[in-house]
C-alpha cells in the first residue's frame, strides 16, 4: 500500500479515536453528575438518621471551634490557608494556567482532560449543594462565615480534583526521586483543606468526606476516558505513578 494511503488511514484512525475520546470524556462527566446526586442525598439522610455519624459531626465541630476561639493566632493561620493558599479560586487559576501550557505544548487531549476534570468537579459540587440544601454549622461566636449550602465541601472537592490534575499531568516531568514527595505534599494539602474547613466551623466533617469522595469519583471517570483514548490509539497503558501521558517529555507528545 502506498505511503500516502497509509498516512491517510493513520490520520483517519486518530480522528476516530479523538471523537470517541471526546464522547467518553463528556459521558464520564455526565455519569459522575448523575452518581453525585443520589450519593449526596444518601449521605445527608445517613447524617440525619444515623446517630454515630451525627455525633461525630457535632463533636468535631464543637471541639475544634473551642480551640479556634481560644487560640486566635492559630485561627488566623487557618484563615490564610483556607481563604488564599487553598482557596478554590487559587486552585482553578493554577489548573487554567496548566491547561494553557498543555495547549502550548500541543498536548490537546491532556489539556481537554484537565479542563473537563476541573469543570466537572466544580459543576457537580454546585449541583449537589443545590439538591441537598444542607445548612452549615451554626456555632456560638463563629470565627468564620461562608455563603451557600454545606454539602459537599467545595474546598475539599476542588483540592481533590486539582491536585489529581497536577500530579497526573506533571509526574512525567518530575524526577523519580521526588515523586513520593509530590504525592505527600498533595495528600497533606487535600487533608489540610478539609481540616481547615471543619476547624473554622463552616463545614461538617461529613461535608468534607463528601467532597473528597466526589472529587475522586470525577477524577476516576475522566481518567478512564483518557486511558480509553490511549488504548484506541495503540499507546501503552500507564500506571498512576507515571502520570497520564509519559510522552509529555517529548517535543510532540500526542503526534
Amino acid at each position: 500500500m502506498p505511503g500516502a494511503a497509509l498516512r491517510r488511514l493513520a490520520a483517519e484512525g486518530r480522528r476516530q479515536a479523538d471523537r470517541r475520546f471526546g464522547a467518553r470524556l463528556l459521558a464520564a462527566a455526565g455519569v459522575a453528575a448523575l452518581a453525585a446526586v443520589p450519593f449526596g442525598l444518601l449521605v445527608v439522610l445517613v447524617e440525619g438518621q444515623w446517630r454515630p455519624l451525627r455525633r461525630t459531626d457535632i463533636g468535631a465541630a464543637r471541639r475544634l471551634h473551642e480551640i479556634a476561639v481560644q487560640h486566635p493566632q492559630w485561627t488566623d493561620i487557618l484563615h490564610v490557608l483556607s481563604d488564599w493558599i487553598w482557596d478554590p479560586v487559587t486552585f482553578r487559576t493554577a489548573v487554567a494556567a496548566l491547561t494553557a501550557w498543555l495547549l502550548h505544548r500541543r498536548a490537546w487531549r491532556l489539556a481537554s482532560w484537565a479542563a473537563v476534570t476541573a469543570l466537572a468537579g466544580g459543576l457537580i459540587g454546585v449541583l449537589v449543594k443545590t439538591v441537598v440544601e444542607r445548612a452549615r454549622p451554626a456555632l456560638e461566636d463563629p470565627v468564620a462565615h461562608a455563603p451557600g449550602y454545606s454539602f459537599p465541601s467545595g474546598h475539599a472537592m476542588t483540592a481533590t480534583t486539582s491536585f489529581a490534575v497536577f500530579l497526573l499531568v506533571l509526574l512525567p516531568l518530575i524526577p523519580r526521586r521526588l515523586r513520593v514527595l509530590c504525592w505527600c505534599v498533595a495528600l497533606f494539602s487535600v487533608l489540610g483543606v478539609g481540616f481547615t474547613r471543619v476547624a473554622l466551623g463552616v463545614h461538617w466533617f461529613s461535608d468534607v468526606l463528601g467532597g473528597w469522595f466526589l472529587g475522586l469519583a470525577v477524577v476516576a471517570l475522566t481518567t478512564w476516558a483518557f486511558e480509553a483514548w490511549r488504548a484506541d490509539t495503540g499507546r501503552r497503558p500507564t500506571p498512576v505513578t507515571e502520570g497520564l501521558e509519559p510522552e509529555l517529555t517529548e517535543d510532540a507528545p500526542e503526534r
